[in-house]
Protein backbone atom coordinates (compact mmCIF):
# COMPACT_ATOMS: atom_id res chain seq x y z
CA UNK A 1 0.00 0.00 0.00
CA UNK A 2 2.86 2.29 -1.19
CA UNK A 3 -0.01 5.05 -2.23
CA UNK A 4 -1.38 5.12 1.50
CA UNK A 5 1.47 5.36 2.87
CA UNK A 6 2.90 8.12 1.28
CA UNK A 7 -0.02 10.15 2.86
CA UNK A 8 1.38 10.26 6.56
CA UNK A 9 3.84 12.29 6.64
CA UNK A 10 6.97 10.98 9.64
CA UNK A 11 6.83 13.21 12.72
CA UNK A 12 8.60 12.92 15.79
CA UNK A 13 5.62 13.71 17.53
CA UNK A 14 4.17 9.82 16.52
CA UNK A 15 2.44 8.01 19.55
CA UNK A 16 3.74 5.17 20.64
CA UNK A 17 1.20 1.82 20.74
CA UNK A 18 -1.10 0.69 22.95
CA UNK A 19 -2.81 3.75 23.59
CA UNK A 20 -5.07 3.73 27.30
CA UNK A 21 -8.52 4.91 27.82
CA UNK A 22 -10.09 4.74 30.97
CA UNK A 23 -13.99 4.64 29.71
CA UNK A 24 -15.28 1.22 31.24
CA UNK A 25 -17.21 1.48 34.26
CA UNK A 26 -20.75 0.58 35.26
CA UNK A 27 -22.81 -1.47 33.01
CA UNK A 28 -24.20 0.13 29.81
CA UNK A 29 -28.15 0.40 29.78
CA UNK A 30 -29.72 -0.54 26.97
CA UNK A 31 -33.17 1.11 26.17
CA UNK A 32 -34.96 1.80 22.86
CA UNK A 33 -32.13 5.26 22.77
CA UNK A 34 -29.50 3.15 22.02
CA UNK A 35 -30.92 -0.69 21.47
CA UNK A 36 -30.05 -0.58 18.10
CA UNK A 37 -26.61 1.08 18.23
CA UNK A 38 -25.95 -1.71 20.97
CA UNK A 39 -26.80 -4.95 18.45
CA UNK A 40 -25.26 -3.62 15.52
CA UNK A 41 -21.73 -3.06 17.74
CA UNK A 42 -22.12 -6.56 19.61
CA UNK A 43 -22.07 -8.28 16.33
CA UNK A 44 -19.34 -6.10 14.39
CA UNK A 45 -17.04 -6.22 12.47
CA UNK A 46 -19.42 -8.73 10.41
CA UNK A 47 -18.20 -8.86 7.16
CA UNK A 48 -21.00 -6.30 5.74
CA UNK A 49 -17.92 -3.60 6.38
CA UNK A 50 -15.07 -2.52 7.69
CA UNK A 51 -15.62 0.89 8.72
CA UNK A 52 -18.43 1.85 11.05
CA UNK A 53 -19.55 5.33 11.64
CA UNK A 54 -21.85 5.63 15.44
CA UNK A 55 -22.94 9.10 15.84
CA UNK A 56 -25.64 11.16 17.87
CA UNK A 57 -25.91 14.17 20.40
CA UNK A 58 -23.55 15.08 22.96
CA UNK A 59 -23.83 12.86 26.45
CA UNK A 60 -26.06 10.19 24.64
CA UNK A 61 -23.32 7.40 25.46
CA UNK A 62 -21.53 6.99 22.24
CA UNK A 63 -18.56 7.12 23.18
CA UNK A 64 -19.17 5.01 26.32
CA UNK A 65 -20.55 2.29 24.01
CA UNK A 66 -17.60 2.55 21.51
CA UNK A 67 -15.33 2.24 24.70
CA UNK A 68 -16.96 -1.34 25.42
CA UNK A 69 -17.31 -2.04 21.70
CA UNK A 70 -12.60 -1.40 21.54
CA UNK A 71 -12.40 -3.07 24.86
CA UNK A 72 -14.35 -6.34 23.42
CA UNK A 73 -11.93 -6.61 20.21
CA UNK A 74 -9.18 -5.16 21.37
CA UNK A 75 -9.16 -1.83 19.52
CA UNK A 76 -6.44 0.97 19.65
CA UNK A 77 -8.28 3.76 21.03
CA UNK A 78 -7.40 7.35 19.13
CA UNK A 79 -9.07 11.13 19.93
CA UNK A 80 -9.56 13.24 17.04
CA UNK A 81 -5.67 14.95 16.02
CA UNK A 82 -4.84 11.53 17.16
CA UNK A 83 -5.19 9.89 14.22
CA UNK A 84 -1.76 12.14 12.70
CA UNK A 85 0.35 11.16 15.38
CA UNK A 86 0.36 7.27 15.22
CA UNK A 87 2.50 5.35 12.95
CA UNK A 88 0.00 3.52 10.25
CA UNK A 89 2.56 0.54 10.29
CA UNK A 90 1.39 -0.71 14.00
CA UNK A 91 -2.56 -0.36 12.78
CA UNK A 92 -2.61 -2.30 9.68
CA UNK A 93 -4.56 -5.19 10.33
CA UNK A 94 -6.22 -4.05 13.41
CA UNK A 95 -9.71 -2.45 14.62
CA UNK A 96 -9.18 1.01 15.16
CA UNK A 97 -11.68 3.36 17.57
CA UNK A 98 -11.88 7.05 16.59
CA UNK A 99 -13.60 9.11 18.92
CA UNK A 100 -14.56 12.70 17.82
CA UNK A 101 -13.44 11.46 13.92
CA UNK A 102 -14.29 15.39 12.53
CA UNK A 103 -11.32 16.48 14.33
CA UNK A 104 -9.29 14.10 12.18
CA UNK A 105 -7.41 16.15 9.43
CA UNK A 106 -8.13 14.80 6.06
CA UNK A 107 -5.06 13.12 4.82
CA UNK A 108 -4.91 10.83 8.19
CA UNK A 109 -8.91 10.10 7.91
CA UNK A 110 -8.46 9.07 4.50
CA UNK A 111 -5.57 6.67 5.35
CA UNK A 112 -7.17 4.97 8.47
CA UNK A 113 -10.20 4.51 5.78
CA UNK A 114 -8.13 2.72 3.51
CA UNK A 115 -6.04 0.70 5.82
CA UNK A 116 -9.43 -0.75 7.35
CA UNK A 117 -10.87 -1.46 3.61
CA UNK A 118 -7.22 -3.36 2.95
CA UNK A 119 -8.66 -6.09 5.11
CA UNK A 120 -7.94 -7.70 8.81
CA UNK A 121 -8.83 -4.27 9.81
CA UNK A 122 -12.01 -2.55 11.37
CA UNK A 123 -12.38 1.29 12.17
CA UNK A 124 -15.12 2.49 14.28
CA UNK A 125 -15.78 6.50 13.64
CA UNK A 126 -17.50 8.18 16.60
CA UNK A 127 -19.01 11.89 16.30
CA UNK A 128 -22.19 13.92 17.28
CA UNK A 129 -23.62 13.81 12.68
CA UNK A 130 -23.18 11.42 10.01
CA UNK A 131 -20.16 11.27 7.70
CA UNK A 132 -21.84 12.52 5.26
CA UNK A 133 -22.43 16.10 6.92
CA UNK A 134 -18.65 16.41 7.52
CA UNK A 135 -16.95 19.40 6.34
CA UNK A 136 -13.73 17.80 4.40
CA UNK A 137 -11.76 19.51 1.19
CA UNK A 138 -10.39 15.67 0.04
CA UNK A 139 -12.80 14.32 -3.05
CA UNK A 140 -11.95 10.95 -2.58
CA UNK A 141 -12.31 11.74 1.20
CA UNK A 142 -15.68 13.08 0.42
CA UNK A 143 -16.72 9.75 -1.48
CA UNK A 144 -15.26 7.51 0.82
CA UNK A 145 -17.45 9.23 4.26
CA UNK A 146 -20.78 9.38 1.69
CA UNK A 147 -20.83 5.35 1.54
CA UNK A 148 -19.71 4.48 5.17
CA UNK A 149 -22.36 2.42 6.92
CA UNK A 150 -23.79 4.32 10.12
CA UNK A 151 -25.94 3.57 13.19
CA UNK A 152 -27.15 6.31 14.94
CA UNK A 153 -27.50 6.26 18.85
CA UNK A 154 -30.34 9.00 20.33
CA UNK A 155 -30.07 11.55 23.53
CA UNK A 156 -30.81 9.40 26.53
CA UNK A 157 -34.47 8.52 27.11
CA UNK A 158 -36.37 8.43 30.70
CA UNK A 159 -34.33 4.51 31.19
CA UNK A 160 -31.30 5.83 30.71
CA UNK A 161 -31.27 8.96 32.43
CA UNK A 162 -32.57 7.48 35.56
CA UNK A 163 -29.05 4.62 35.19
CA UNK A 164 -26.89 7.66 34.77
CA UNK A 165 -28.38 9.42 37.68
CA UNK A 166 -28.50 6.85 40.29
CA UNK A 167 -24.86 5.81 39.00
CA UNK A 168 -23.80 9.50 39.45
CA UNK A 169 -25.27 9.80 42.67
CA UNK A 170 -23.70 6.29 43.95
CA UNK A 171 -20.09 7.61 42.97
CA UNK A 172 -20.72 10.45 45.21
CA UNK A 173 -22.24 8.00 47.97
CA UNK A 174 -25.55 9.64 48.30
CA UNK A 175 -28.97 8.12 48.76
CA UNK A 176 -30.95 10.29 46.83
CA UNK A 177 -35.19 10.32 48.73
CA UNK A 178 -36.92 8.20 46.48
CA UNK A 179 -38.95 10.57 44.59
CA UNK A 180 -36.18 12.36 43.59
CA UNK A 181 -34.85 10.18 40.80
CA UNK A 182 -38.24 10.50 38.97
CA UNK A 183 -38.78 14.68 39.64
CA UNK A 184 -35.43 14.85 37.80
CA UNK A 185 -35.72 12.68 35.27
CA UNK A 186 -39.11 14.64 33.89
CA UNK A 187 -37.04 18.06 34.01
CA UNK A 188 -33.46 17.55 32.68
CA UNK A 189 -32.30 17.80 29.09
CA UNK A 190 -31.72 14.60 27.37
CA UNK A 191 -27.97 14.61 28.51
CA UNK A 192 -25.87 12.59 30.45
CA UNK A 193 -23.61 15.71 31.28
CA UNK A 194 -26.39 17.59 32.73
CA UNK A 195 -27.38 14.51 34.41
CA UNK A 196 -23.54 14.61 36.39
CA UNK A 197 -23.75 18.62 36.58
CA UNK A 198 -27.15 18.51 39.03
CA UNK A 199 -25.94 15.66 40.96
CA UNK A 200 -22.85 17.95 41.34
CA UNK A 201 -24.47 20.83 42.24
CA UNK A 202 -26.41 18.73 45.00
CA UNK A 203 -23.54 17.42 46.41
CA UNK A 204 -21.98 20.68 46.82
CA UNK A 205 -25.39 21.64 48.94
CA UNK A 206 -24.07 19.28 51.79
CA UNK A 207 -27.52 18.33 52.49
CA UNK A 208 -29.92 15.00 52.38
CA UNK A 209 -31.26 14.56 48.74
CA UNK A 210 -34.25 15.02 48.51
CA UNK A 211 -37.14 16.49 46.05
CA UNK A 212 -36.83 20.47 47.40
CA UNK A 213 -33.42 20.42 47.05
CA UNK A 214 -33.35 18.84 43.52
CA UNK A 215 -35.53 21.92 42.97
CA UNK A 216 -33.46 24.52 44.87
CA UNK A 217 -30.27 22.78 42.65
CA UNK A 218 -32.85 22.80 39.28
CA UNK A 219 -33.27 26.73 39.93
CA UNK A 220 -29.57 27.42 40.40
CA UNK A 221 -28.85 25.89 36.88
CA UNK A 222 -31.52 28.06 35.44
CA UNK A 223 -30.38 31.06 37.01
CA UNK A 224 -26.82 30.35 37.61
CA UNK A 225 -26.11 34.36 39.08
CA UNK A 226 -28.99 33.56 41.70
CA UNK A 227 -30.84 36.56 40.55
CA UNK A 228 -34.42 37.83 42.06
CA UNK A 229 -36.58 37.11 39.74
CA UNK A 230 -39.48 38.60 40.95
Amino acid sequence: MPAQRALIRPTAQQLRLPLERHLVGEAFVTSDSNAEAVRVLAGWPDGVGSVLALHGPAGSGKSRLAADWAERVGAVPLNGAEAALVDPLELEGRPVLLDRAPDADDESLFHLINLANAGGGALLLVSRSAPRRWSVALPDLRSRLDAVRTVEIAAPDDLVLSAILRARFAERSITPAEDVIDYLVRRLDRSADTAATVVERLDALHRPVTRILARQALDQMADPTGADND
